[in-house]
C-alpha cells in the first residue's frame, strides 16, 4: 500500500434528525475536522451534517464530488485522482454507513484498484442493528436488499426468502421505501406462514424507535405505524 497518497476514510452518518455525538464516536469528528474533501450522495444534506459535527469548519473551502444517480460515471472514476497529491478524501454516506446498501460502494472498489488505502470508521448501520435486536440467528443472515414492487413478484419472493431461510437456517433481511412499508407488511401478514417469525426495526437509534419480533400469526393482530418511517424488515423460519 502506498502511504505517500491520501487515503479514502469511510464516513457514517446518523440513521435520522439526532445529534451526531449521540451515536458516532469521536473519531468521526476529528476525521471530519482534517478533511477538505467529500464524496456525497446529496450535496446539501452532506453539508448540513459536515456543519452540525464540526460548527467552525469553512464551508466555501470544502470540494463536495457528486455520487448522486445523475452523477457522470466518467467524472466519479476520477473522484480519487486527488489522492495521488497526498489528499485524504471522505465519502459520507446519505444515512448510516457507506458502502452498505449504499452506491459509495464503487469509490470503494475504485479505491482498491488505485491501490489508496481504505479506512472504515465505527457508525451505526440500521441492517447490523435490526440483526442483532431480533433474536434471530446472527451466525447467518443475508441482506436482500429491495423485494419486488409488482405484487405477485412480491408475494413470490416472500415465500422463496421464507424457504430459504428454513433450508439453510438463515434470517433474511430487505428493505422497502418507507411510503411503501405498510403494504409490503401487510403482503408479509398474508403470504408467510402463521409459525414464522418477522422481526420489525423501524426508526432505529432515534427517539421514536420501535423493534418488535413476533409470529406472523401475533403480527395479525398488531398495526404499527410505518409509514414513511425508516424501516427493517427480517424474516425467520425455524
Amino acid at each position: 500500500m502506498d502511504n505517500s497518497k491520501g487515503f479514502l476514510y469511510l464516513i457514517p452518518t446518523t440513521l435520522g434528525d439526532n445529534d451526531p455525538m449521540e451515536v458516532l464516536p469521536f473519531l468521526v469528528k476529528e476525521v471530519i475536522e482534517k478533511l477538505d474533501c467529500f464524496i456525497v450522495e446529496n450535496e446539501k444534506t452532506a453539508r448540513k451534517f459536515i456543519k452540525r459535527i464540526t460548527p467552525g469548519k469553512s464551508q466555501p473551502s470544502l470540494t463536495i464530488f457528486s455520487l448522486g444517480k445523475y452523477a457522470d460515471p466518467l467524472g466519479v472514476s476520477t473522484y480519487l485522482d486527488i489522492c495521488a497529491k497526498g489528499v485524504s478524501v471522505g465519502l459520507l454516506s446519505e444515512a448510516g454507513v457507506p458502502a452498505i446498501a449504499d452506491p459509495g460502494a464503487e469509490i470503494v472498489k475504485l479505491a482498491h484498484q488505485k491501490n489508496i488505502r481504505v479506512i472504515p470508521l465505527v457508525g451505526p448501520s440500521s441492517i447490523i442493528l435490526a440483526m442483532m435486536a431480533s433474536g434471530f440467528n446472527g451466525q447467518n443472515f443475508a441482506f436482500n436488499g429491495y423485494l419486488p414492487i409488482e405484487a405477485s413478484q412480491r408475494k413470490e419472493t416472500i415465500k422463496g426468502l421464507e424457504k430459504l431461510s428454513k433450508e439453510k437456517n438463515q434470517s433474511q433481511i430487505f428493505i422497502e421505501t418507507p411510503y411503501r412499508n405498510e403494504k409490503l407488511f401487510n403482503d408479509l401478514k398474508s403470504s408467510l406462514n402463521p409459525a414464522t417469525k418477522l422481526c420489525v426495526a423501524c426508526d432505529i437509534t432515534l427517539s421514536s424507535e420501535y423493534i418488535k419480533t413476533l409470529e406472523i400469526k401475533d403480527w395479525r393482530n398488531e398495526h404499527p405505524d410505518l409509514q414513511k418511517r425508516p424501516t427493517i424488515f427480517i424474516i425467520h423460519k425455524d
